[in-house]
């Protein structure tokens, strides 16, 4: 049986090869003496698809993850962000590991799908949703005490660090820390660290230094630390990164669109608006640069493929079989799977009004939501004396009244960087960096294997 080497794979978020330099300075002196190698794009290029694809070394088309959520055809409902891991069709890494070695371990600290899965040591978001609308910082883990046990040293996992308008470093640092704990109370031989500090910065203000400079300058920080106690216990460390971010400044309405053609129903609800996307002709689960288009109607298909073929911001528009030459054929799937052209992405907006918009639409509610939406990241500026308004408004909370926490805007335009495309630059591309030699262009499904050559020697 082969030797195997404790490994740990630390994915930063938005990490690219122009982004690497003088403002990291520790993460420009470490990779010095590694290889560099570019990952070419999983379509969609976003996070829970091409974490999968990593993780199983299979495309879309074969472990079934699509996007970040996609339309559940039984609850005839759009759902993101699920956890999961019975939703992934194809075997995971740790689960081929253990094949070849049944003693190997492994923790997985925030990668996706990570819930009822079959790794060792897992931890991940999970925020208590309590019955009267308080939503409280949490976390979930397995087994059920790591949970405690790193909350008792580390204090609550910031989950208004890990997404929203307060999104911070400290979650990042949270996991980075809570990273080492496992490994020194467990030992694995893998372990898959997620770091998505960077991804914060640059969905909001693209590759701007005004903003970015800072952010490089605490994740660098973060990584010294993270890396050099673990390669002091004879870990073998990699770094990689899901997807580059590029600079956008055209958002796509795709549903306005798809509503001008009489496609959309909405039913209103105490005079605000909600996507029935049962009941539409069709519609689209926005996701980054990349959409999936349902259609309901099969008389219309002809007409919805060519007004989004003329779109000038649209790059492609794939049909099912033109789905299958980029790996993304699935009964998951849209009927057309659409990518944005360069500098722009695509909403889930679906309102002709603001004032129609729904509830949800002005708040961090990623569950509730038909599509990602960034502009969560944000707080309104239009609205005055916004940290005293939330401040107020938690206070109410806590008090046990019913407060709905409408800071977020409305306006897509102030989102400045996205994801998702295929064509890409190298230097716009996800990295992999390790001691293994590779070749300079990657696949993603690659990625599994190149884990296994690291572990099993």
């Amino acid at each position: 049986m082969s030797k195997l080497n404790k490994t740990a794979i630390i994915n930063i978020v938005g990490l690219s090869k122009r982004i690497i330099g003088s403002k990291t300075p520790f993460l420009n002196q470490w990779t010095q003496d590694k290889n560099l190698s570019y990952i070419d794009p999983v379509l969609p290029a976003v996070t829970c698809s091409t974490q999968t694809t990593y993780l199983t070394g299979k495309w879309p088309s074969e472990h079934g993850i699509v996007a970040n959520g996609w339309f559940f055809k039984e609850q005839q409902e759009v759902k993101l962000w699920r956890q999961s891991n019975k939703l992934v069709q194809a075997p995971s890494i740790w689960e081929n590991a253990k094949a070849i070695d049944p003693n190997f371990t492994c923790a997985n600290m925030f990668w996706w799908y990570n819930m009822y899965s079959k790794v060792d040591y897992s931890v991940t978001p999970r925020p208590q949703y309590r019955a009267d609308g308080l939503k409280v910082p949490d976390c979930y883990s397995f087994p059920p005490n790591l949970r405690e046990q790193l909350q008792q040293e580390l204090g609550t996992f910031p989950l208004f660090d890990f997404w929203g308008p307060k999104t911070s470093i400290k979650s990042s640092e949270w996991i980075a820390k809570a990273s080492l704990k496992v490994h020194e109370w467990n030992d694995p031989d893998l372990m898959l660290i997620y770091l998505p500090h960077l991804d914060y910065v640059l969905q909001k203000f693209g590759h701007d230094p005004n903003y970015l400079d800072k952010d490089l300058a605490e994740i660098d920080k973060v990584c010294a630390y993270l890396i050099s106690d673990l390669e002091d216990k004879g870990v073998r460390v990699n770094i990689l990164s899901e997807y580059g971010i590029t600079d956008v400044d055209q958002p796509i309405h795709i549903n306005r669109l798809l509503r001008s053609m009489d496609l959309i129903e909405v039913r209103e609800e105490n005079g605000l608006e909600m996507l029935d996307a049962g009941a539409s002709k069709a519609f689209a689960m926005a996701d980054h640069q990349v959409a999936h288009v349902y259609i309901n109607d099969e008389s219309k298909r002809s007409q919805i493929i060519d007004n989004l073929r003329a779109h000038p911001d649209i790059e492609l528009v794939l049909n099912t079989d033109e789905q299958s030459a980029h790996h993304i054929n699935h009964d998951r799937s849209g009927d057309l799977v659409i990518v944005a052209k360069e500098k722009c992405w695509f909403t889930y907006y679906y309102w002709e009004n603001d004032k129609k918009a729904p509830d949800f639409a002005r708040t961090v509610d990623i569950h509730n939501k038909p599509g990602y939406d960034p502009v969560e990241m944000f707080f309104d500026p239009k609205k005055k004396w916004i940290i005293p308004r939330v401040l107020l408004k938690l206070v109410r909370k806590k008090m046990g009244f019913r407060t709905l926490m409408d800071f977020i805007p409305l306006d897509a335009s102030i989102v400045k960087g996205s994801h998702g495309r295929i064509h890409l630059k190298n230097e716009d591309k996800a990295v992999y960096i390790g001691i293994q030699e590779v070749t300079n262009n990657l696949s993603p499904t690659a990625i599994h294997d190149v884990i296994l050559g690291q572990l099993f020697s």
